[in-house]
């Protein structure tokens, strides 16, 4: 079926949630439709993680015209107990960095990360 991503087969590091408000930091006006695709989710996923971490204060959206402008609450600490007192601030930072990093050049980032 076109248009719904592959599925995904095992655990993963980071939860969909965690992409889905990467995707938003990236870009506060980002499309739901480009948030599935960059996330390999479907857009009913999408809109529910989005209901998810609006309903717990850690996003919030306005509407212009026909498109949202998300607003992230940086100061909000992360959900799980094992990380109690990291704020959604650090975990993004984090995750920003290492896209700049694996977009800046990967060859080289790779062969750093294999001689350490």
């Amino acid at each position: 079926m076109e248009g719904v991503p592959e599925p995904h087969n095992g655990w993963t590091f980071l939860t969909n949630h965690a992409r889905v408000l990467a995707a938003i930091a990236d870009d506060h006006n980002v499309r739901i439709r480009d948030i599935a695709a960059r996330c390999r989710l479907t857009e009913r996923a999408v809109q529910k993680i989005i209901s998810d971490l609006e309903q717990d204060g850690y996003l919030s959206h306005t509407r212009e015209g026909r498109s949202n402008t998300y607003r992230i609450d940086p100061s909000r600490v992360l959900r799980h107990p094992a990380e109690a007192g990291l704020t959604v601030a650090s975990l993004l930072t984090l995750l920003v960095q290492d896209e700049a990093d694996r977009t800046a050049q990967p060859d080289r980032r790779m062969s750093a990360d294999i001689n350490r």
